[in-house]
């Protein structure tokens, strides 16, 4: 059994949540990958389109990075939030801090 179910590596400035590989990448990358200029995931991000927390992260004042594969679902099924949501859910339910915790101590005893 690995020591850690869920680890957040910073790998070439890609961050990886290990079990379900949301890949948050920065900004140049975002706008690489999904055709979208700069100002279009600040528009998102600002205008609150993109959640917090969800499509996209702030790890300091000056660097944000983006939730790659759920902003390509969003761009996907803009029309179908419903769809959408359920690839949140997904993503929630992957973050180690929904994880159920194991009673260790009365597996001991």
């Amino acid at each position: 059994m690995p020591i850690l179910k869920i680890l957040k590596v910073k790998f070439q400035e890609d961050f990886y949540d290990a079990q379900t590989m949301f890949k948050f990448v920065s900004k140049q990358q975002a706008s690489e990958h999904l055709n979208l200029s700069f100002a279009t995931l600040k528009k998102y991000r600002l205008d609150g389109t993109w959640i917090e927390g969800t499509h996209w992260v702030r790890i300091n004042s000056r660097c944000v990075r983006y939730n790659l594969e759920l902003i390509q679902d969003w761009l996907q099924n803009r029309h179908d939030p419903i769809a959408h949501h359920r690839a949140i859910d997904v993503y929630h339910a992957s973050l180690l801090s929904n994880q159920k915790r194991s009673n260790r101590r009365a597996n001991s005893i």
